[in-house]
């Protein structure tokens, strides 16, 4: 069975100034944020793969530079975040896992390569970097039984950061489903995953590729820094 991949790129970005979508940010070798995303999912998963990206602000954009992928519309993009796009996302999914990664990633193509046996065997993952701990992103903690605790950007004593690549189980999906329907609109979703994990018993592993290179782009210091690296 072919892997599903969603793309969160319905946001607006305003925080990088860009007038498209952040998603569509160039990058120092002339390639967009999402098209360096394709490239990796192409590397890692050659032809059997199938993207879905799901869209809001300035959708043509995107949609005539990726025509070959399917589209799911958060209408509301302007109103709500990343858990309702998840969900719409996963809700259009077929049945199996689904691979996600936020539009605004750069990362190193060696990512996927290190996820793929977890994605083999059905195990739900949070992709984390552990070299540092910033105030302002997603942070988590771990159970005793070494899966994802707490995931979220006021995590006290967090070991790492999330990355924004992440993967839920065909099993497990209903259940994120459900949480994240149940998060609020103003949430990310993360906090679907943390519900999931605290009602439903879902186990999630944390992947860690500290050693290698994933930067989310927000700020234009976060491109400065992503242009560096790759």
């Amino acid at each position: 069975m072919s892997t599903q991949v969603v793309i969160l790129a319905a946001g607006m970005g305003t925080r990088l100034g860009s007038p498209l979508p952040k998603t569509l940010t160039v990058l120092r070798d002339g390639r967009s944020i999402m098209q360096q995303q394709f490239d990796n999912l192409t590397k890692a998963f050659s032809i059997d793969y199938r993207p879905m990206i799901v869209v809001g602000f300035k959708l043509e954009a995107i949609m005539e530079r990726f025509s070959t992928a399917t589209f799911v519309y958060n209408e509301l993009f302007d109103q709500t975040n990343t858990s309702k796009s998840l969900l719409k996302a996963l809700r259009a999914s077929g049945d199996g896992g689904v691979l996600w990664l936020n539009g605004d990633v750069v990362f190193d193509p060696e990512v996927l390569e290190r996820v793929k046996p977890a994605i083999a065997n059905s195990h739900s993952f949070v992709v984390v970097n552990t070299s540092k701990v910033s105030e302002e992103e997603v942070k988590y903690t771990l159970d005793e039984s070494g899966h994802i605790d707490e995931l979220s950007k006021v995590v006290v004593g967090g070991l790492g950061e999330a990355v924004g690549i992440n993967y839920v189980a065909g099993p497990d999906k209903d259940a994120l489903i459900r949480r994240l329907d149940e998060a609020g609109d103003n949430d990310y979703f993360e906090r679907g995953i943390e519900l999931a994990i605290e009602k439903d018993g879902l186990k999630f592993k944390a992947i860690d590729i500290s050693d290698l290179y994933a930067v989310e782009i927000d700020f234009a210091e976060d491109l400065d820094r992503a242009n560096e690296l790759f």
